[in-house]
């Protein structure tokens, strides 16, 4: 079906306009990003209530599997219809999913509550990333993407903690039901706030397009979850593979004749877009897919306690906020973002590395400043690989593209949730076997099921021995991490070193913005 859009032509916001919408956007990402923080700790509690342990992952692959499919489809509908109109739904479906996530009475209502989430959680961050790209001219959009890393650090300083307060002080429920204040706060301000405009063109939407993708993503999250993660075995370890493939022979069939391809293939003809999502794919892997298994790995080989352990993320937060601002300041005062991931990637080497000598005796000020620079390579990486895809796509594609990026890492930290932890798990597999059977027989539950309490309850000889074999196991994903970011350091390298141009002096002067984001 094709629909046109009425001409109009692009209005222009007062600087303080654009600060109003910019504040309102942020806050509908902090919901999105809070929500997969805060209910970490909480979900002990839900399964508590709920019951029905064995579908305690659901709660999160779920909303992961929806979210991963529906993204593709939100960057070209923003770039059709316009960003604010295509916000606002997606605003209000997560809205209506956190009601229905406190409404819920099970745990299978509670994971279909979560899909609802992620119906509307996959347009949150790609909308939004693409709303500041509409909003400010390419250098002042580094620096405000810089700053858009505070809500994601804010979100994993609070997160935590939040989530065990409210589900033991107010109830579980609550800590999605705090989301519908939020959203309906920032869809009024969007509503009076952000002006509308429609793009003058024809839209015909590529249905068939959008479903191959998000069938191939959804196959190839599904299989990582489950057949890397080491706890699915079956024919369909070796048949999700061929659906990958075909689905993504079909769709590169499909986007080359479609009208408005969903992913415009041209998109893909640029070495600057091609290289930076396959970097987000590689960092998704070693930093978003790695950092569940820091706390882990912390109490484990260290003894520290959740709670100490926890504040050793502090310094992580504070990190990767400094190098996202710095590097966003700077990139918006030169123009240039080619050194940020290059430093990124090899300071990421060489964290990873280090982290591989970490033991019992290793002083708590020491891990906190490798989880500092680790932080740090997050940081210069993430928003100005977004600023250099954003700057390289036609501006009638940049929310296609910055969809695009926002699915590879999507697909990165999935990938490396589940690799990491079929690593570990393997690692470990083989570290027990390879103990003599009296040893084994010592223990109160296999060695890779062992909890880090569990270990420390052990007698004192054979505790330190579980906890070098666990160290042992852990440096193999420490290892793999490293040579992801090594191969990233690689492709950085091959980037374009671009000057991003200055905004128009006339409009400067004027007070003026860029054109106004889309409705």
């Amino acid at each position: 079906m094709t629909y046109m859009a009425a001409a109009s032509t692009p209005p222009v916001l007062s600087q303080r306009r654009k600060i109003v919408v910019y504040l309102a956007v942020l806050a509908g990402m902090f919901m999105a990003s809070l929500d997969m923080q805060i209910i970490a700790t909480a979900l002990p509690t839900i399964t508590e209530a709920l019951g029905d342990l064995e579908l305690f992952g659901w709660v999160g692959a779920g909303y992961l599997l929806v979210t991963a499919a529906v993204t593709p489809f939100y960057g070209k509908l923003g770039d059709l219809f316009g960003r604010k109109r295509v916000f606002m739904v997606a605003i209000a479906l997560f809205t209506l999913g956190s009601l229905a996530c406190g409404m819920a009475w099970s745990m299978q209502s509670l994971i279909a509550a979560r899909v609802l989430q992620g119906l509307g959680g996959g347009g949150l961050m790609t909308s939004a990333f693409a709303i500041i790209a509409d909003l400010f001219e390419p250098r002042e959009r580094a620096k405000y993407q810089g700053f858009s890393s505070a809500v994601f650090t804010l979100s994993g300083l609070i997160g935590p903690v939040a989530g065990g307060f409210i589900a033991q002080s107010f109830g579980w429920e609550y800590i999605f039901l705090i989301n519908l204040p939020v959203g309906v706060l920032v869809i009024a301000v969007l509503a009076f706030a952000m002006p509308s405009f429609s793009p003058k063109r024809s839209h015909s939407i590529d249905y068939l397009g959008g479903l191959l993708l998000a069938g191939s993503v959804t196959a190839l999250v599904f299989w990582a979850e489950e057949a890397l993660g080491g706890s699915y075995s079956g024919p369909l370890i070796f048949i999700l593979p061929i659906v990958v493939i075909a689905a993504l022979t079909a769709f590169v069939m499909v986007e080359r004749r479609a009208a408005e391809p969903i992913l415009p293939l041209s998109i893909l003809k640029n070495r600057q877009i091609a290289l930076t999502l396959v970097m987000s794919i590689l960092m998704g892997v070693a930093t978003l897919g790695m950092l569940n298994y820091f706390a882990l790995a912390m109490q484990m080989i260290t003894g520290l306690p959740p709670a100490m352990a926890g504040l050793l993320f502090l310094p992580s937060s504070v990190g990767s906020l400094l190098a996202a601002i710095v590097s966003g300041n700077i990139t918006a005062r030169t123009g240039r973002y080619k050194i940020f991931p290059v430093i990124g990637m090899a300071l990421g080497v060489a964290a990873l590395y280090a982290f591989s000598f970490i033991n019992a005796e290793t002083p708590y000020w020491a891990i906190g400043i490798l989880m500092f620079c680790f932080s740090i390579c997050m940081g210069l990486q993430m928003q100005t690989l977004m600023v250099a895809v954003q700057s390289s796509a036609p501006k009638a594609d940049v929310g296609a593209a910055t969809g695009a990026l926002t699915l590879s890492r999507m697909i990165g930290a999935s990938l490396g949730l589940a690799a990491n932890g079929g690593l570990l798990h393997g690692a470990l597999q083989r570290a027990q076997n390879a103990l003599p059977a009296d040893v084994v027989a010592q223990l109160p539950a296999p060695l890779p099921d062992l909890t880090p309490k569990a270990v420390q309850e052990l007698p004192p000889e054979l505790g330190a021995r579980m906890v070098e074999a666990f160290a042992a196991a852990f440096s193999n994903v420490l290892y793999f991490g490293a040579g992801l970011f090594a191969v990233g350091f690689l492709l950085a390298l091959l980037l374009k070193d671009v000057r991003l141009p200055v905004q128009n002096k006339k409009t400067e002067e004027n007070g003026a913005a860029m054109p106004a984001v889309a409705e």
